[in-house]
């Protein structure tokens, strides 16, 4: 890919919050996929990426997304519009909180919202993957109206936990006792251990903080596909 100057780069913008930690590792990847994408033509500082973020405890509230629905959105759209004055593309550190893709892209908006949604599905088809297993908050990974990913099983074979409700509570844990708890590493591994497919997303943002590897699947941190994309927007001149 054809690299801008440093003054035609794009500006980032990251909706953290839920949890403040996701926020921080978005960044964080944000930093790493410049790096990666420009390698020796990265020289230090004046070639990081131009970031924005804010950070909102209010939107912790989409664990429960349907039960927070009237919480939630408004927050959500007062953020986005406030980051979006200021920015060229946003992301959000949080796959539950895409759900609003749909009523964020219907108003018109200085900035483009970058989506998970549409970041894994290029993904999977890129790499040629026809089934996958989703790992997510429940409002994620229930697979109704109210997931982000609720069109993915149109054109992949979704697999998701029998568990959803464990899942969710190691989430919860994650949040409170972070990811090199022993109990939520051991948990979270046997979640793992307990799919048939072999890739596998880490389609929430507290997932790829669990210190936890396994070398017989895929797990592909969702975080990381996101940081790329927008690090692609804002430094390539074709993306």
């Amino acid at each position: 890919m054809e690299l801008l100057t440093r003054s035609q780069r794009r500006r980032i913008g990251l909706i953290g919050g839920s949890g403040p930690e996701a926020g921080a590792d978005l960044l964080v990847k944000v930093i790493e996929e410049t790096k990666n994408l420009m390698g020796e033509r990265y020289t230090g500082d004046l070639d990081g990426p131009g970031v924005r973020v804010i950070s909102s405890p209010a939107l912790g509230l989409s664990m429960e997304l349907e039960a927070n629905d009237l919480v939630v959105w408004p927050e959500l759209e007062r953020v986005f519009s406030d980051i979006a004055d200021q920015t060229d593309y946003v992301a959000i550190a949080c796959n539950t909180l895409n759900y609003y893709e749909r009523q964020i892209k219907a108003k018109p908006r200085d900035a483009e919202l970058i989506s998970v949604g549409d970041v894994v599905e290029h993904y999977l088809v890129e790499n040629g993957h026809s089934s996958v297993a989703l790992l997510g908050s429940e409002p994620v990974t229930q697979m109704d109206s109210w997931s982000a990913y609720h069109r993915l099983a149109e054109n992949f074979n979704v697999e998701v936990p029998e568990g959803i409700s464990d899942l969710h509570q190691i989430i919860y844990d994650v949040k409170q006792y972070g990811g090199n708890d022993a109990g939520v590493i051991q948990r979270f591994g046997d979640l793992i251990d307990g799919l048939q497919s072999k890739t596998v997303l880490l389609a929430c943002t507290e997932l790829p903080l669990i210190a936890y590897e396994n070398t017989q699947k895929d797990l592909i941190d969702v975080t990381r596909l996101l940081a790329r994309r927008l690090v692609e927007k804002s430094f390539c001149k074709d993306a």
